[in-house]
């Protein structure tokens, strides 16, 4: 498959996933947390499609690098197929019950999981655009990168579970703030699918045509 097909692959996916999303947003009763939504009636195909759909997106763009630049990439890929597996594994195991007071080892391992898929983007998109030159494309990944990172630390910051979160009333907002780690890393992957694909050559090849014995023999002459 070419690069330009697995770019479009990453688009894709993280436009199916988006979908999901925002259908579980807007359809069914609000929940704290995304992957709450897999509990309620209804919600657990959305979810899955949205989190298997953007597993897909990454590994697009981890086999289009390896077509691309197969050895300058090779740390951002890695990082990429850590998400995906990361958000395959959340689709796999639910998470527990934003009422439930016993953490389930299924619960844990998507925690888990999620926190690998929170992590390794935002270092992949900075993998990726480090030692590029300050075109705009790669200004965007950049920018992209240190967003979700931030936005990351923020969110983590405010989760119930922290230290710090009665300090800033975490509790009143921790979800909106998830929700803003999911849209910035959906953005960044698709920045680096675009920066990836963006300026590239195109090669074209032709077939020699065939030269006749006859037309070799008086060129020869000649």
């Amino acid at each position: 498959m070419t690069l330009r097909r697995r770019v479009w692959g990453t688009v894709i996916g993280t436009v199916v996933s988006l979908g999901a999303l925002a259908y579980a947003e807007l359809s069914l009763p609000a929940q704290p947390l995304i992957s709450d939504y897999a509990l309620v009636s209804g919600g657990l195909v959305p979810i899955l499609i949205g989190m298997l759909a953007l597993a897909g997106a990454c590994l697009s763009l981890a086999y289009g690098l390896v077509a691309s630049e197969p050895s300058r990439t090779a740390a951002a890929r890695v990082l990429l197929l850590a998400a995906a597996a990361g958000l395959m594994m959340s689709a796999i195991f639910p998470t527990d019950p934003g009422t439930s007071q016993i953490g389930t080892l299924s619960g844990e391992i998507h925690r888990w999981s999620a926190a690998v898929v929170f992590t390794a983007l935002p270092v992949a998109g900075w993998s990726l655009a480090r030692r590029r030159e300050a075109a705009p494309r790669w200004n965007a990944v950049r920018a992209m990168s240190v967003l979700a990172a931030l936005t990351l630390g923020v969110y983590l910051a405010a989760h119930p579970a922290s230290i710090t979160s009665p300090l800033i009333n975490g509790v009143e907002y921790y979800g909106l703030l998830e929700r803003g780690v999911v849209l910035a890393d959906m953005a960044l992957l698709m920045f680096m699918a675009l920066a990836s694909f963006a300026g590239r050559p195109v090669v074209r090849t032709e077939v020699a045509p065939v030269e006749r014995p006859v037309e070799r023999q008086e060129r020869l002459a000649a």
